[in-house]
Order: C-alpha cells, then structure tokens, then sequence
C-alpha cells in the first residue's frame, strides 16, 4: 500500500471519530464516554456499524433498530478527512510538518461543521488549538515569531471589528468564537496566511451572502457561520497560501 493510500484509510478512520466530536462537543459532551451509540434510540454500536463509509452505505442511511436517518453528513466528513490526510501525505511527506497539519485540518473540519449546524464554535477545540500551534511553531513553520504575531493580530482585528460593529450597531456583528478561532489559525500558519484566510473567508462570505439575497432567502440581517467560511480559508491557505503570496508580492 502507497503512504498516500495508507493516509487515505487513516484519514477514514479519524473522520469517523471527528463525526463524534462534531455531535458531541455542540452538546458540551464528553468526545471519550460513553461509546458510540445512535443518537435516536442511544443504543450502544456494534463493530460493523461503525466501518467508516461502508456501514452507512450498508445501512443504507439508517439506525439498524430504530430507523432513524443518519444524515449525508457523516460518510461526507469522513471522506474529506480522507481526501485531506492523502492529499497532505501526497503535499508535504512523511515530515513532522504533515502531522501538524493534518491536526490543524481536523481542527477545522469539526470547526466547519460545528459552525455550519448550530452556529457555534467551542472553546474545546479553538483554545487549545492555538496552545498547540504555538508550541509545534516553537521548532516548525512558520516560527514562534510569526505564530505569535499571527495569533494575536488574528484575534485583535476580529475582536476589535466586532466592538466596533457592537457600539455602531448595538449588536453582535462577529462572534468571539470567530475571535478565537481566528488566533487559532494564525497559531498554526502565521500572520501572512491569517491575513488570507480573513480575506479569503470575507470574500466568499461576502458572495454568499449576496446570493442568498438575490435568491431571496436572506437580507442584510442574516447570520452567516463565518466560522465555516474562516474554515475553508485556513484549508485553502496552507495548501496554496504560500503561492498566493508570493504571487500577489510580486506584482509590487
């Protein structure tokens, strides 16, 4: 077996269990105990109900006892943690930088759809997310330097949006959840890629919600899950951020 196929199946595998964290940490609930079990009729799983992909295609998308529905969104994770681990292994190697990546993408994965179902993003994964990035930037990319610019200008400049938007408007524009999560990612990637992930993130925030207004399913007033689309920044930015850099410097 290839190491990109290799990470493939242990990508499967660890989006299975980021399909618990994401049900769980919503909840406040313990991501260790109990054991899996539906969360319908709390039954307990067996082993070969919890084959990533293959039990949901064999159950065909539903509690083998109570028939509850087992939403899309469980094989989706795990297969993009599977596309995110090979397409890493495949990206950086076998280096100690492609474990603290493919921690970061997972990170953003249950960040992603946390944020995406209930609108919330919990401190149990964005506070130690940015204790961790900071201490592997202590010997990896991009540097303690850079790291800690990243993570305090990252939360500064949502924080301070976000109270400037509360004391113009009178009420919560950005979440402090975005804050946090914000520091987060310039922890692990540096302030250069913070500044693209916000971009990036305001941008296709931005798009979206101007084309749920022209669909007429939204106004000015709607509440989009910017922690989704900060998301989807961070991933882009630490696979393609350094080109895009590089690139827009160049033109100067």
């Amino acid at each position: 077996m290839s190491g990109v196929a290799l990470a493939a199946l242990v990508g499967l595998i660890v989006g299975s269990f980021l399909n618990v964290c994401i049900y769980r940490l919503s909840r406040k609930e313990s991501v260790v105990w109990p054991g899996s079990r539906c969360v319908s009729c709390s039954r307990s799983l067996s082993w070969f109900e919890n084959i990533p992909i293959a039990s949901w295609l064999t159950l065909r998308g539903r509690c083998r006892t109570c028939m509850a529905p087992i939403g899309v969104m469980h094989p989706a994770v795990e297969v993009t943690t599977a596309i995110l681990f090979s397409g890493g292994a495949a990206l950086y190697g076998w280096q100690p930088l492609l474990l603290v990546r493919l921690g970061f993408s997972c990170l953003l994965v249950v960040l992603f759809v946390v944020d995406l179902r209930h609108r919330i993003l919990p401190d149990a994964v964005t506070l130690p997310g940015i204790v961790v990035g900071l201490g592997v930037s202590i010997v990896l990319p991009p540097g303690l330097r850079d790291a800690l610019l990243g993570a305090s200008l990252g939360g500064g400049m949502l924080w301070a949006i976000s109270e400037s938007y509360f004391r113009i408007r009178g009420r919560e524009g950005v979440g402090f959840g975005d804050v946090k999560m914000l520091a987060m990612v310039g922890a692990f990637l540096g302030w250069q890629l913070m500044l693209l992930t916000l971009f990036l993130a305001s941008l296709v925030g931005s798009l979206v919600g101007l084309g749920l207004i022209l669909a007429r399913r939204g106004g000015m007033q709607s509440a989009l899950p910017f922690g989704t689309f900060l998301a989807a920044g961070a991933l882009t930015a630490a696979v393609v951020g350094d080109r895009l850099v590089g690139w827009y410097v160049s033109l100067y």
